[in-house]
């Protein structure tokens, strides 16, 4: 047999032995190249990242990169078409109106996390920032409810490298007051010379005036009011249409007349704010012709209306069903180009539709259609009900099959279109339109599954409602007392105890009592052969309901 010959230790080996040994990577032909680059550039050009969008440019300037980011609709993918200009565009580097660009479109999306990394990367270059910026995202974070960080990014402004002015200050004291910190923007205002080294100006005073009349205190507006000259400032009509504000909050609107008047006197012609709050005022008290008047007057002062006069009188008349005139103004906004908000619109159909004019509320859809204000699912949802609820459920599902071509229809449009079908004994149909939102991916939820069981019921198929229920338990939607209540109904009054006695043992199968005592009262004196297992359970629920 042959021996093996042992290996040497490796003490033996002399270092001529090491040195001649053969390196596998700098024999390798890559490494070469490699130790050749001694630049970023030189290393980008060695290999390819793909671009997160295409085509993407061969040439690229900041310019460019702020177009590209602001065009962009996914924010993740803005955020990749940010990194990847700086990280493997030759030549590439940000400047302040990239990074503003950006910043600007995580704030308004609420992406705040992100946001502040961008905020420390800047802060750690040596770009020089401007204060745009930060006003941008303290106006961001006072509509997100986020006051503390608001103040936050205003006391850091100096941070990088930039000077606090009086604007960047008027914007953290609007989204203070956009936040309800009244107290918080007097503090402010007091103490801006000497924390900040900041002048208030007249537009400082307008806020705290508006914040002290939103506080309440109309008397400390006045007296912020009377000091402004003292101030070296001239109260303007935003000064004195915010003290009319206060008057009309309270509801004196004798005083808010005398403000106006006082406007009128000194010269100055009311906007269509100065008119609109005070129409406000007078709506709000229910004096709808005063508030009418004032229309009348503004129209002949030469003063356009706006989108939110139109708003504060349409709602108005609808408030004293007026249909008439809510349609009037509203046909006069949707000429002026003014888009009437969703809620604003349901309002008019919906007392068009209670003084029976359904057909009217129909033909204001297809005006919306027409004027471009594509109707959203509330105003569908709104005008369906009313149709079912006249009984006219064709006309409605007509109405959901054109209103479905151009948009996608909310689960609240599919419940209230199977509700009005389910109400007339339309079952078949109601299934189909179920079977149509399941296909387009909209969950049912538990108000769908409850009005099937409860027309299944009400057309005396109690026990289709039953498979209702199962179902609804088998794609984990949990059911309400509603849904028990529905079934033990229809099934009662079908002389199902049987099935009764099924539905009362679901109804307790999750550990929590989802029935009213008078249904519990129903089983009992209602069900024979009563299990001896059932007993206990029985008594506990009528004692504590009892309680």
């Amino acid at each position: 047999m042959k021996r093996l010959r042992p290996h040497k230790p490796l003490h033996h080996l002399t270092p001529k032995t090491l040195t001649t040994a053969a390196d596998p990577f700098r024999e390798h032909p890559s490494h070469h190249r490699l130790s050749a680059i001694a630049t970023k550039d030189s290393l980008l050009k060695s290999y390819t990242v793909a671009p997160p969008i295409k085509p993407w440019p061969l040439r690229l300037h900041p310019k460019r990169l702020v177009s590209m980011i602001k065009l962009q609709q996914n924010l993740d993918l803005a955020l990749q078409i940010f990194h990847h200009a700086a990280n493997f565009h030759p030549g590439f580097s940000h400047n302040y109106d990239t990074y503003h660009a950006i910043i600007e479109k995580l704030a308004r999306a609420r992406a705040f996390d992100a946001m502040e990394t961008l905020m420390s990367d800047l802060r750690r270059s040596a770009i020089k920032c401007g204060e745009n910026l930060f006003v941008t995202v303290i106006r961001n974070y006072g509509m997100a409810s986020r006051p503390k960080s608001a103040i936050r990014t205003f006391v850091r402004v100096r941070d990088f490298g930039v000077d606090r002015s009086v604007r960047s200050f008027n914007t953290l004291l609007n989204a203070l007051i956009q936040n309800k910190k009244f107290d918080l923007v007097h503090f402010l205002f007091k103490n801006c010379r000497e924390k900040f080294g900041i002048v208030p100006n007249v537009f400082t005073c307008n806020i705290l005036i508006k914040a002290l009349c939103k506080k309440n205190d109309l008397e400390g507006a006045i007296r912020v009011l009377d000091e402004m000259p003292a101030m070296g400032m001239v109260a303007n009509v935003v000064t004195y249409t915010t003290v009319l504000g206060g008057y009309c909050w309270r509801g004196d609107m004798e005083g808010a007349r005398k403000v106006f008047d006082e406007i009128l006197d000194r010269g100055w012609v009311p906007d269509a704010t100065t008119y609109t709050v005070l129409m406000d005022g007078y709506c709000k008290q229910g004096r709808l012709m005063d508030a009418v008047r004032v229309m009348d007057d503004m129209e002949e002062n030469g003063v356009d209306a706006n989108d939110v006069t139109y708003g504060v009188m349409i709602e108005a008349f609808c408030k004293e069903k007026k249909c008439g005139e809510a349609m009037n103004l509203l046909g006069d906004m949707l000429e002026k180009k003014y888009v009437p908000s969703s809620s604003l619109c349901c309002k008019v159909i919906d007392v068009l539709c209670e003084g029976g004019k359904v057909e009217e509320a129909c033909d204001l859809w297809k005006k919306l259609l027409r004027k471009n204000c594509t109707p959203d699912n509330a105003i569908s949802s709104a005008l369906i009900y009313w149709l079912c609820k006249k009984g006219k459920v064709r006309e409605a599902r007509k109405l959901f099959d054109e209103f479905e071509k151009g948009s996608i229809p909310s689960i609240l449009t599919y419940n209230t279109l199977i509700e009005g079908m389910c109400e007339k004994g339309e079952l078949q149909e109601a299934g189909r339109l179920w079977d149509d939102m399941v296909e387009k991916g909209c969950v049912p939820n538990v108000f769908t599954y409850n009005m099937l069981i409860n027309g299944f019921c009400k057309a005396g198929k109690a026990s289709e409602g039953i498979r209702i229920l199962e179902e609804m338990l088998e794609k984990e939607c949990c059911p309400n007392k509603f849904t028990y209540s529905l079934l033990i109904e229809g099934l009662h009054r079908s002389g199902k105890k049987d099935d009764v006695l099924k539905v009362l043992k679901m109804s307790t199968s999750r550990g929590k009592q989802l029935l009213d005592v008078g249904y519990w009262e129903v089983f009992v004196t209602n069900v024979d052969g009563i299990s001896e297992s059932w007993r206990p359970a029985l008594e506990s629920v009528l004692t504590n309901t009892a309680v």
